[in-house]
């Protein structure tokens, strides 16, 4: 078929021009040039038109409504999945672990451009989906006939100490697919509680087990307490980043045990703090409430309490915490020390460190780890040290007593972060009903 450009119209060439030059800075920031091939399907589509890219559309006829609501349903449909792999997409807040900072119902605009959106890993995949299929249990919404490599895409900034981030559940690679259990439940915890065989022999109990890729993980979002190369400590709750003490956040809050004089809190006093039914426990006078610093100055002041007292658990005394070894006595309250690998130290590998890097260098680096006695080897040669590939962090939710988070799966990789959560753009109560539901002031918050 023989086009004439010279009768193609001038806003044609202007519109190639425009795409063509988003198209292109696209292209550099990707950093894979083999996509400039692509400028050759822009060309067709606004100037030389021999292809029928829109095959669902007759070119010369008048199209139906519905032709037409179909055409602006996929152009949306791949606008927006583009905008959401290398732009920005919306995260909810689905669980309490950052309250007060973050609230359960806040939806956020997750930023991935500030540190760099991430290559997908597996590209074909049902668009808009993390995981699973709608409508489905447990089938995989992506493919992985394609799997790329990690590779991150230029950032505006590197992660800053003590802010938010979201990122894919480090442990998410492998979970039990079961209804009654949530999404995330991770294989590996699930091992440590029951065992493997109990898993395997009851699919029944359990469900499906799955293995997701890294971008396939659930996502979380807790604060960035540790940098690569810091060395974490908890002491009595609080947390020390290189021996100096965290400041304190306004929204961070730890479980109290209360003593009233036998008569309860008035729970208006209560919702009014924003602790609701459900989230406490109270009996024979005496609550478990979970307090920031304000809160805790509140209900302080009430006539019928006698004493607040922050819980904590003895250091030495293990409560199942990361990296899960007997050798390490440490639990929520009384952590560590315990240093962040960064990218390019080397650290000697002994037997009584190795529960801390083993994840790190079997699976996150993916090399073939064996212990054969009191000799440890990687990738078949006996090994005294370890030369880490990426950098990791160390992310802990500001509801201190009530998180799952690096303190019980370990080091966050530099590759399973997903972007900085900007600002709430709403946010919903679902202890009130609409339109009282509506928090209006945290509407376009920012998010600290």
């Amino acid at each position: 078929m023989k086009i004439d450009l010279k009768l193609v119209p001038k806003k044609q060439y202007l519109k190639f021009a425009l795409v063509s030059l988003f198209y292109l800075l696209w292209v550099i920031w990707l950093g894979n040039y083999w996509w400039l091939l692509g400028l050759v399907i822009v060309f067709d589509l606004y100037v030389s038109r021999i292809v029928n890219w829109t095959f669902w559309k007759r070119r010369h006829k008048k199209n139906s409504s519905f032709v037409e609501w179909i055409d602006a349903l996929i152009f949306a449909l791949i606008a927006v999945t583009f905008i959401n792999l290398f732009f920005f997409q919306n995260f909810n807040i689905p669980t309490s672990s950052m309250e007060k900072s973050l609230l359960i119902g806040d939806y956020l605009f997750v930023s991935k451009t500030t540190f760099g959106p991430r290559v997908p890993n597996t590209p074909l995949s049902f668009p808009l989906v993390q995981h699973t299929l709608p409508l489905t249990k447990d089938r995989n919404s992506f493919l992985t006939w394609i799997q790329n490599p990690y590779r991150r895409m230029k950032g505006l900034r590197q992660i800053k100490r003590f802010e938010p981030v979201v990122f894919n559940y480090p442990e998410g690679d492998t979970v039990c697919t079961n209804p009654r259990y949530q999404s995330n439940i991770s294989y590996h915890s699930l091992v440590r509680q029951v065992g493997r065989e109990a898993i395997w022999n009851n699919p029944r109990e359990y469900g499906r087990i799955v293995y997701r890729p890294v971008d396939r993980r659930e996502n979380f979002i807790k604060r960035c307490i540790g940098l690569p190369g810091d060395t974490i400590h908890i002491k009595h709750n609080w947390v020390y980043v290189n021996g100096i003490p965290q400041d304190t956040l306004d929204g961070m809050q730890f479980d109290y045990q209360v003593v009233t004089d036998g008569t309860p809190i008035n729970q208006r006093k209560l919702d009014q703090l924003e602790i609701y039914r459900g989230e406490y426990q109270f009996s024979n006078g005496v609550y478990i409430l979970p307090l920031t610093r304000k809160s805790r100055d509140e209900i302080k002041k009430l006539p019928n309490v006698r004493f607040v007292d922050q819980l904590e658990i003895p250091a030495g005394e293990s409560d199942g915490t990361f990296p899960f070894n007997n050798g390490y006595q440490w639990n929520r309250d009384n952590y560590g020390p315990i240093w962040i690998p960064k990218k390019g130290v080397t650290v000697p590998i002994t037997l009584g460190n190795l529960p801390l890097y083993e994840r790190i260098i079997d699976v996150y680096e993916n090399n073939d780890l064996e212990v054969n006695g009191s000799t440890i080897k990687i990738n078949g040669e006996s090994a005294s040290s370890y030369t880490f590939k990426m950098d990791y962090y160390w992310m802990m939710g500001d509801n201190r007593h009530n998180s799952a988070d690096s303190r019980y799966w370990g080091f966050v990789p530099e590759d399973h972060i997903v972007g900085n959560p900007a600002f709430v753009f709403i946010s919903f109560n679902k202890n009130k009903k609409f339109p009282a539901n509506i928090r209006w002031e945290r509407l376009f918050m920012k998010i600290r």
